[in-house]
């Protein structure tokens, strides 16, 4: 066999172009629903059906198990989804992602379509150029799904010839008929083949067309499969590292969910291989294991014979091609099928075991402090709203344990602040307020766009005065969020920079944080009971003037140690950036409070 390195760039970049195609495509659907992909995740995760329903559609929708498993990891995450919501969710993404495999079965040996694939992309190329973002969008989907198929053609042509290479091919036979042991090296292949190009889908493409040229055996073909269905798993996993708890357990669901299906198949997987080709032949297809002893017996009487076929050297019309086209086409069905009936029958099995799955994660994936916990909106339902009064009385409890968490962010920069620079303490402090500050962003808008859903409800006037209240507060506690990572990021910059803070500069900072931390206190123990007294105003007010007052005297001191050379200047330009910072706080602190006072002027009675 003559197969060059020339030729083995063309294989990758074959197999680039079907993954970049799913990509384009993937991420033009993406655009288009845009937002209303998380209202859609948030409204239909209530119970487990919904939760499977929708990770088949979105899967579905964006042709990737993986993106929408990212997707729910980052959801947890940021606290928006629940892990038994998550698992509901990957059980249906694992469901979702055959429709790939039905794509390429129905359009790829049906119809030539990477012949339209030129033209659908001179159709996208005025929707890409478009000014309009969502006609943009769907030129890239366009352009996507041409490219995917190109990809999966010049795929087929590339793959190098495995019955002109006999001693490749002796190989390849060796480990396939060992029986039982050939089907769990065939997963562990499609396992590493998935890890690898990130992608079931892919290995799903690679295996259809080994197994449509004869090469391998229908049940060879479905164990490979099997090991890609675990293998894509990687990439959720990926996402999860650094991300909290929860998010790590949903990712690890996913591994689960597929490890267990695999355990339950493996025991009956010949049986099963039977009925998926029992069922091919139901549907008019034939037995997609024909094409392997077909190309068995042609590799004895005719062997120039498959290159033909193989290589489309034959006239379409010819009874051998017609018949090999066919043969073609009952592997690509049977394979469709086995994937898709072994994701159905695994959901329907696991689906009752939510539950359990969760006490397994929570015990494998154990909380080591209470910030590792992460976000999570506890008081507000993300379903139908209740009567708006009630809604009003949740929105306030998780403004309150909104102001509670923000705080807590306080703390950790205290703690940055003291811990040694560079070490593995330091940096995890940092990478959780980093997470903080990104949540306290997701956790904003989720307040926000709850509220204005309530204020479009039937409400007073002085109901939609509180409604204004709270979302200043939503507002000001956020900013809160951000001046404590843009403090973190000071240290951080300070760190870098090789500079040192002296006693003196920390013990000032130590003073302004005490300073700070009352003024904070006071007002998470105020929206702790919802209504803000005088006192608690005034006690708030007398903090910031105490804020004011030494952050002032500061600026003055900072200037002379500098003049004294008791530190060098861009230590003292650190040092003020972080007093400035927790000034700002402050006042933002005193906003909070002010807007809670005129929402409690609102109430009646």
């Amino acid at each position: 066999m003559n197969y060059t390195f020339l030729d083995f760039l063309i294989l990758i970049g074959s197999l680039g172009m079907f993954l970049y195609g799913m990509k384009v495509m993937s991420e033009g659907l993406q655009k288009v629903a845009g937002d209303r992909l998380r209202s859609f995740f948030s409204v239909m995760t209530k119970n487990p059906l919904t939760g499977v329903f929708t990770g088949i559609l979105i899967t579905a929708l964006v042709q990737s198990s993986s993106a929408t498993t990212v997707m729910v990891v980052s959801f947890v995450n940021a606290g928006l989804l629940s892990l038994a919501q998550s698992i509901s969710v990957i059980m249906g993404a694992n469901v979702g992602t055959t429709a790939t495999a039905w794509i390429i079965t129905l359009f790829g040996f049906k119809v030539e379509i990477s012949l339209y694939a030129l033209p659908l992309i001179g159709i996208a190329i005025p929707l890409i150029f478009s000014k309009n973002n969502k006609r943009k969008s769907w030129g890239e989907f366009i352009v996507g799904f041409a490219l995917l198929f190109m990809g999966l053609d010049y795929l087929n042509r590339s793959v190098p010839d495995l019955q002109s290479n006999p001693e490749l091919f002796n190989f390849l036979t060796r480990y396939a008929s060992m029986g039982v042991r050939s089907i769990f090296i065939f997963m562990v292949v499609g396992i590493v083949v998935t890890l690898i190009v990130q992608s079931s889908s892919v290995t799903f493409a690679i295996t259809l067309i080994m197994c449509s040229k004869g090469w391998i055996s229908f049940d060879i073909a479905c164990a490979i499969i099997l090991g890609g269905n675990i293998g894509t798993t990687i990439t959720p996993l990926m996402a999860s590292i650094g991300a909290n708890v929860a998010a790590r357990r949903a990712a690890l669901a996913h591994l689960l969910f597929n490890l267990f299906g695999a355990v339950w198949l493996m025991c009956v997987f010949y049986p099963f291989v039977d009925l998926s080709a029992w069922l091919t032949g139901v549907v008019g297809q034939g037995d997609p294991d024909t094409l392997y002893r077909y190309t068995e017996t042609l590799e004895q009487t005719s062997p120039g014979l498959i290159n033909q076929l193989n290589n489309g050297l034959l006239s379409p019309d010819s009874p051998e091609m017609r018949n090999f086209l066919s043969m073609q086409l009952a592997v690509s069905f049977g394979l469709s099928i086995f994937h898709t009936l072994y994701n159905l029958i695994n959901l329907s099995i696991m689906i009752w075991f939510v539950k359990v799955y969760v006490k397994i994660l929570t015990s494998l994936v154990k909380v080591k402090n209470k910030e590792d916990e992460g976000f999570q909106l506890k008081f507000i339902s993300r379903g139908l709203l209740s009567t708006s009064e009630l809604s009003l009385l949740q929105a306030r409890k998780e403004i309150a344990l909104y102001a509670e968490r923000t705080s807590r962010m306080y703390e950790m920069v205290h703690s940055l602040l003291h811990e040694k620079e560079g070490s593995e303490a330091y940096t995890k402090i940092y990478n959780r307020i980093e997470k903080y500050e990104m949540t306290c962003d997701r956790i904003e808008i989720e307040i926000a766009d709850y509220l204005a859903k309530v204020s479009d409800g039937r409400l007073s006037q002085i109901g939609k005065r509180q409604i204004s209240a709270m979302l200043t507060m939503t507002s000001e506690i956020e900013s809160i969020g951000d001046c404590c990572y843009n403090m973190a990021r000071t240290l951080q910059r300070k760190s870098d920079a090789s500079i040192d803070f002296n006693d003196q500069i920390v013990e000032n900072i130590d003073h302004m944080v005490d300073l700070v931390n009352g003024a904070l206190t006071n007002m998470v123990s105020a929206l702790d009971r919802i209504e803000v007294s005088d006192a608690e105003l005034n006690a708030a007010y007398g903090k910031e003037v105490e804020i004011n007052n030494f952050r002032n005297h500061m600026r003055s001191i900072n200037i002379q140690n500098i003049n004294e050379k008791r530190y060098d200047y861009q230590a003292g330009i650190y040092f003020m950036d972080m007093i400035s910072e927790s000034e700002k706080l402050g006042d933002y602190v005193v906003n909070v409070l002010e807007a809670a006072k005129e929402r409690r002027h609102t109430n009646v009675g």
